[in-house]
């Protein structure tokens, strides 16, 4: 399974987003806009290959936060499939209303992503996986796969990590350059895996939370990153001030996890000649 068999898989139903040749400070820069993928998020290419992968189903089922649970959403429409999405309480209504409105049934449980995923499994249909699962991250992988193809003289890749699903993808589709996964303090399943050497359960405290809040990174795409990334955090403050200057400097309009890896690039730490910074989303209504 890989992005480059994802790629063919989804063409038809998902955009090839742009990637923009910037300058920020005197310095270039590559900004991947997968913000304006359908749906506002680079959720749509994973599901879309979970499901284009075999046989279609009769119904999925899935748990989210937003991002991904609006990309199951729209990739079971675009696909002819019933869909149910379980949310946690504290989701937020933007996601919430996109949801709904691409036509699944919107069911809310628990206070975290997790206790949703719980009961998720429980219903009936096919569990799609948020992150921990091959086929969902090599859909993720083909949006490494087309900035590498465009822009080929990046040398690194700068991505936000929440359950890994993203991150893994661009490890397989980025052709061997270096990823940096970026996220926020309080809010680093990855980086607390990294240190432990395997996955373990992490706190989740952070404007970005609603993206990127995964209490605890996959099986499926630890194996993948473990070794194969460098691990960076940032504040809430750098990564909201990151969101305002995409937008007074770029008029990009993102959520706050989409600014993550830019926030790591603007603080200099992300050593390349010239990154790739990938602002994965667009669906939380814009906060002050």
């Amino acid at each position: 399974m890989t992005p480059e068999a994802a790629a063919e898989r989804i063409r038809p139903h998902a955009r090839r987003t742009p990637a923009w040749k910037v300058e920020v400070d005197g310095r270039p820069l590559v900004l991947k806009l997968e913000h304006l993928q359908l749906t506002g998020s680079f959720k749509l290419r994973g599901a879309l290959n979970r499901l284009l992968a075999e046989e279609l189903p009769d119904r999925v089922v899935t748990a989210s936060g937003g991002n991904h649970g609006l990309g199951v959403a729209k990739a079971a429409a675009l696909l002819g499939v019933p869909a149910t999405v379980y949310v946690p309480v504290t989701a937020p209504e933007g996601k919430v209303r996109r949801i709904e409105e691409a036509g699944a049934k919107l069911i809310r449980h628990g206070a975290t992503y997790a206790d949703a995923a719980r009961t998720a499994r429980e219903a009936p249909g096919t569990y799609v996986e948020a992150y921990d699962d091959l086929r969902v991250i090599a859909g993720q992988g083909t949006v490494a796969l087309e900035l590498v193809q465009d822009v080929p003289e990046v040398d690194a890749v700068v991505v936000a990590v929440g359950g890994g699903g993203l991150v893994a993808g661009t490890v397989l589709g980025a052709g061997g350059r270096r990823v940096v996964a970026v996220e926020p303090e309080h809010c680093c399943a990855l980086h607390h895996a990294l240190a432990a050497g395997h996955p373990v359960d992490s706190p989740v405290d952070s404007v970005a939370a609603s993206a990127l809040g995964a209490t605890r990174v996959g099986d499926t795409p630890f194996a993948i990153l473990d070794g194969a990334v460098e691990s960076v955090l940032v504040s809430d403050a750098e990564l909201l001030a990151a969101r305002d200057r995409l937008w007074e400097e770029f008029r990009l309009a993102v959520e706050p996890a989409a600014a993550v890896p830019f926030a790591a690039w603007l603080h200099g730490r992300v050593e390349a000649t010239l990154a790739g910074v990938v602002l994965c989303g667009a669906n939380t209504d814009w906060t002050p």
